[in-house]
């Protein structure tokens, strides 16, 4: 028995190859809540219920998946450059403190139509800078950036905390550690009234649009798949590598740090240590779900974002733990991958 590499793969394989592991990681995770003595069809209904049974959980779902766009559009440009950027957790919180900084100390006097963009740009450069830092060590010194990025998160969350407990920390706080909140003239409009549901969510869904656009459609996106596929073979027809992979960093470290300022302009008006759930991690597997395509994204994050907003619904209502959103969104990443094996080799006898 031996792996042959595929000629082609069909769009229909493409495109099943997502659903079946979702398929796949609902069933594993079902024999779960069948082992914690729970109707399993009953369980998943309960999550449909919590994530879109009322106007609220609908609301908040989407609010959810608003950051998971970007930080799976993170991902997801960056590995189809073969950039690996497991950063975006660090580039979060980073683009997030940037905007507490930059709207308490900078442009907090500047009114709304100013100091929102401004702000916005000021995330997502901190982001930047954070996966540049990585690339550089790369492209000078060889050095894996999957371990730099991994590593430079714990320093950036930790770098976080040095800041909101020292001079950005919140006087009005209580002694929490916190950061001083946004100008009221920073914070996101809202889409719906009474509802946490903000502008951040069409912020998302321009940016997975013009990325698609971008790498579909022009000579970058095209430079940056040949990177991915084969860079020495890009090299060979002309394709400046260095300067390709600091455009995708770019691109990718300012969604990253883009998703942590509309978190902070958006829902939470200040800075803490648990501002992200994991969105940064999350991303990756949006990404990979998506099978690296932008469009593809804005599906994976939904799912994924119903999944942790839906199991909070479940767990209350049917006193099975939470963390089965967990093993389920951890057992898709698997299944795709495995998928995704699949739909690049056949198996020869």
């Amino acid at each position: 028995m031996r792996f042959e590499r595929r000629e082609h793969r069909s769009f229909a394989l493409v495109i099943a190859t997502p659903v079946l592991a979702i398929l796949c990681a609902l069933a594993l995770a079902g024999l779960l809540i069948a082992i914690a003595g729970a109707p399993v069809m009953e369980a998943y209904w309960r999550i449909l219920v919590g994530a879109f049974g009322s106007r609220l959980s609908a609301t908040e779902t989407l609010t959810r998946a608003s950051p998971l766009i970007l930080t799976g559009l993170a991902a997801a440009v960056a590995f189809r450059a073969k950039l690996w950027n497991i950063g975006a957790e660090g580039q979060f919180y980073l683009g997030a403190i940037a905007v507490a900084a930059a709207s308490s100390h900078l442009f907090g006097g500047l009114p709304p139509p100013l100091q929102v963009p401004l702000l916005l740009v000021a995330g997502a450069a901190a982001g930047i800078v954070l996966l540049l830092v990585p690339l550089w060590l790369r492209l000078r010194f060889s050095v894996d950036e999957v371990v730099t990025t991994l590593l430079l998160n714990f320093v950036a969350v930790l770098f976080v905390s040095m800041l909101i407990d020292g001079p950005l920390k919140d006087p009005m706080g209580f002694g929490w550690p916190q950061s001083q909140p946004v100008a009221d003239a920073a914070v996101l409009p809202k889409l719906f009234a009474r509802s946490r549901l903000h502008v951040g969510l069409m912020i998302a869904l321009v940016f997975a649009v013009a990325v698609h656009l971008v790498q579909s459609r022009t000579v970058f996106g095209m430079q940056s798949r040949a990177a991915g596929l084969n860079p020495a073979g890009a090299v060979f027809a002309g394709v400046p590598l260095g300067r390709t992979l600091v455009t995708v960093a770019c691109i990718s470290g300012g969604l990253a740090g883009l998703a942590g300022a509309i978190e902070v302009m958006g829902v939470q008006g200040y800075v803490t240590t648990d501002l992200s759930p994991g969105y940064g991690y999350s991303g990756i597997v949006v990404a990979m779900l998506a099978n690296l395509h932008p469009l593809g994204v804005v599906l994976a994050a939904l799912f994924t974002a119903v999944m942790f907003v839906g199991a909070d619904g479940m767990s209350r209502s049917m006193g099975i733990p939470s963390y089965i959103a967990d093993v389920t969104v951890a057992l898709s990443l698997i299944s795709m991958l495995t998928g995704v094996f699949f739909t690049q080799y056949r198996i020869r006898r």
